[in-house]
């Protein structure tokens, strides 16, 4: 007899699928190969010899009408979700006072069915499906002591049944937060426990029944065979993984006559035939042909040009952060300047903003305010003289960086201006601020206690005006104007 080679492999196979997984089906077939099953198949003796037929030791029919072949070798077909009662269930179910929930008495109502029509066609493999209370303890139970053979108890069994059905329950959409969205200082274990997105899923279990010839019914003689796992992405996951070509699995119980099953999975669904596949093909060609046409709608065939001599700016831009500033509690008011000579923009456009009110966070020596305010504009420029080649003056933004105290009143902490970019592409600016300063410390006291400080009335002397047409006859004192401003942070 030749040697049977083992398919020692046992882990989980992971494929995904775009139909419909009510079309899976497998084929399981289970074997008992121990000494007895060899001398139950061992040919008998040759007639005309005073010999014992090997046939006389075998077992006689079961009462319930089942052969003792049906005992050894069993072969069915099961579809995703299909139900097959154990004789445990048969036996459980039968009795109406155990039914507590409505599953259980359509359970008994299938049943009942069954015996009428002449029993069920299983005898030993059967499944628990989706809606069952059926936990595999080898995966969802952690061991409580370093035993090989650790025995769980009723409260781990109920335990393992709980944490698998929180694990697989459906959020609630628009649901109240009970947690905070953002943990600033996550310690490992959060780390660990939340790094992993969880996706409902829908299980299935193929089951053995190895109990003895004529002891069938007993849950500790209950063996997975295989565990099927399918999300709402069309993964599915087969535990172990179909038989293919690497040979059976082999199952080894526990007891006093231990006993030696193999068995097989294979996946038999039906193949599309080319017709199928081809009317598939085209109304998937059609859907996204249709989907395109509702994106092209949206978006309009006709493309706006820019005008003959004109040119056209658009800015996505982002106010990240503010550090070096004196006091917490930061916002920015800013706004764009555009050049009065050629340049316009959209009636519509709004060319200043207020950044929310951000509080510091240490990070080294300083302390900075992340604002990431997202703001966009669109401006365009007029080439009217086209004898001139000079380059246009370019738009500038403007930034007032202001603090909030206790009381709701505000500071100003500093003054700044850039020019944008000329060159498209991607950019990162750094302005750098100043504010008025009084000398003394009367000043400084008022500035802590009641708020106020020196301002600007028209912020577009942060940069040189468009309107500006040049000193006439005024002059600074360059020690006066050092005395008045100073330096503050940076944006």
């Amino acid at each position: 007899m030749a040697e049977t080679v083992w398919n020692t492999d046992s882990g989980e196979a992971v494929y995904r699928s775009r139909d419909p997984v009510r079309n899976l089906r497998l084929r399981v077939h289970l074997q008992r190969i121990t000494s007895g099953n060899f001398l139950h198949y061992q040919p008998a003796a040759q007639h005309g010899k005073d010999l014992i037929d090997l046939a006389t030791f075998s077992p006689h029919p079961a009462a319930s009408g089942h052969r003792p072949d049906e005992d050894e070798e069993e072969e069915v077909l099961i579809g995703w979700q299909e139900k097959l009662f154990s004789q445990f269930e048969v036996d459980l179910y039968q009795n109406e006072a155990a039914c507590q929930s409505p599953l259980d008495h359509q359970y008994r109502q299938e049943i009942l069915k069954l015996e009428d029509s002449g029993g069920r066609k299983n005898r030993r493999i059967f499944t628990y499906t989706d809606s069952d209370r059926y936990t595999n303890l080898e995966e969802h139970c952690q061991r409580m002591t370093t035993a090989t053979r650790e025995v769980p108890s009723f409260l781990v069994e109920r335990m393992a049944n709980v944490r698998r059905r929180r694990q697989d329950r459906r959020g609630m959409e628009g649901g109240i937060l009970k947690s905070r969205i953002v943990t600033w200082e996550p310690s490992e274990e959060f780390v660990k426990n939340n790094h992993v997105i969880n996706t409902p899923l829908q299980t299935m279990h193929i089951m053995a029944d190895l109990g003895p010839y004529g002891k069938l019914g007993y849950k500790k003689y209950e063996h997975v065979l295989c565990t099927l796992k399918v999300d709402s992405n069309g993964v599915i996951t087969v535990k172990p993984d179909f038989t293919g070509l690497k040979g059976p699995y082999r199952i080894e119980t526990e007891g006093e006559k231990q006993e030696l099953w193999k068995y097989t999975i294979e996946n038999v669904s039906s193949l599309a035939q080319p017709e199928e596949e081809e009317r598939e093909q085209r109304v998937f060609k059609d859907l996204y042909g249709r989907h395109k046409e509702y994106l092209s709608s949206l978006v309009g065939t006709d493309f706006e040009m820019t005008a003959p001599g004109a040119l056209r700016l658009f800015v996505n831009g982002e106010i990240v952060s503010a550090q070096g500033f004196e006091y917490d509690n930061l916002y920015v008011h800013f706004f764009v300047e555009l050049p009065t000579t050629n340049w316009s923009s959209p009636a519509f456009q709004q060319l200043s903003g207020v950044t929310q009110t951000c509080a510091t966070k240490s990070l080294g020596m300083d302390r900075v305010a992340y604002f990431s305010y997202p703001f966009t504009f669109e401006a365009s420029f007029l080439h009217k003289d086209e004898s001139t080649d000079a380059l246009p003056e370019w738009p500038v933004l403007y930034c007032e960086v202001l603090s909030l105290d206790f009381w709701q009143r505000y500071r100003v902490e500093g003054y700044g201006a850039v020019v944008l970019p000329a060159t498209p592409g991607s950019h990162t600016l750094t302005v750098s601020t100043w504010r008025p300063m009084e000398l003394g410390t009367v000043a400084e006291l008022r500035r802590f206690f009641i708020g106020g400080s020196l301002e600007l009335e028209d912020l577009s002397y942060l940069w040189i005006p468009g309107t500006f047409k040049g000193l006439h006859g005024v002059k600074f004192s360059p020690e006066k104007d050092a005395e008045c401003v100073g330096p503050s942070g940076r944006i």
